[in-house]
């Protein structure tokens, strides 16, 4: 599955990152490495962008980009103080 097809609410783990040299550049370079888990907060009204929680930051994304993302659906994280 890809991030494109993630619902809101829900979080997947990066598998793979895929695209043309400069778009995976940029996309890891703004954290979206293999592994990384990442949770789908809102969709724009007419469902491009949408906006990610990840690393502790919000990141939006094109919908065009985020099908390049191969993730895994991954259960529900409780929230932990540190």
């Amino acid at each position: 599955m890809t991030l494109k097809d993630l619902s809101v609410g829900k979080s997947g783990r990066v598998v793979t990152v895929g695209g043309e040299k400069v778009l995976r550049r940029r996309l890891l370079d703004m954290g979206i490495t293999p592994r990384t888990t990442i949770t789908v907060k809102k969709r724009a009204p007419m469902g491009d962008p949408i906006e990610l929680l990840l690393r502790g930051y919000v990141l939006t994304l094109r919908l065009a980009d985020a099908e390049k993302i191969i993730i895994e659906e991954v259960a529900e994280m409780a929230e932990t103080s540190v």
